[in-house]
């Protein structure tokens, strides 16, 4: 299986706490979908962040086929094809929806945003700063799959979604993976991800302190890592 992008022996710290300890993470190129599982203040933010060049590392690198792009800034890794979706602040509050869009694809329209999101239609000449948690949420998701990323990092893609737009938002996320390696990070395993191991691969790597504590398939985790207590 192709890695598409990787951490090895990330390090970060914020301050004295060392947030990220010797992390190993490889994210395969289009095909599995990758979750990054954990409580808050487990590191899995910390870990897109990483990733995505909004954290600097204090040991160890971040690979890109095969090249150390370590040292290169957000931007630079944006340019190269690198969609970061963080879980606050993921739109232009001040634009509208459809200025959000249209920056996503300048030059080829918006259409399969609204196809996966048609309530978006309506919402098109509002403020994104207007919209409800979930609303901004589904318009961030939209900016992701309009990009044409080959790396899409999304933290908590279906905060303050309904149950059936989270499940529309899974469903394409998990279409993104055909031509980009995708990364979600979410506190358990959706049950809408779940559903899907037995047609879709989703590559699981739960965090505990900074510390990977578990990687392998969804269907593989034992309950208590689906509902250890906070630590």
């Amino acid at each position: 299986m192709t890695v598409e992008i990787e951490l090895r022996g990330a390090r970060v710290r914020y301050g004295p706490l060392e947030a990220l300890h010797g992390v190993d993470l490889p994210v395969p190129a289009g095909g599995p979908l990758t979750v990054l599982l954990g409580r808050n203040g487990s590191g899995r933010t910390t870990v897109l962040r990483a990733l995505a060049g909004t954290v600097p590392l204090t040991a160890g690198r971040v690979l890109w086929r095969g090249k150390d792009i370590s040292r290169l800034h957000a931007h630079e890794r944006a340019r190269r094809g690198l969609c970061f979706v963080p879980d606050r602040h993921a739109v232009y509050a001040t634009l509208t929806v459809a200025e959000n869009l249209e920056l996503a694809a300048p030059d080829k329209g918006f259409t399969l945003a609204l196809d996966g999101y048609p309530a978006l239609r309506a919402l098109l000449p509002r403020r994104a700063g207007t919209l409800s948690g979930g609303e901004q949420r589904m318009l961030a998701v939209s900016r992701a799959v309009l990009s044409r990323a080959r790396v899409v990092l999304v933290d908590e893609p279906t905060q303050g979604m309904s149950p059936s737009m989270a499940a529309r938002t899974y469903e394409l996320l998990t279409g993104l993976t055909a031509e980009a390696a995708v990364v979600i990070a979410e506190q358990r395993v959706p049950p809408a991800l779940s559903a899907r191991t037995a047609s879709h691969l989703v590559i699981v790597h739960e965090l505990r302190r900074g510390s990977v504590v578990f990687r392998g398939e969804a269907s593989e985790l034992t309950p208590p890592s689906r509902s250890s207590p906070t630590e």
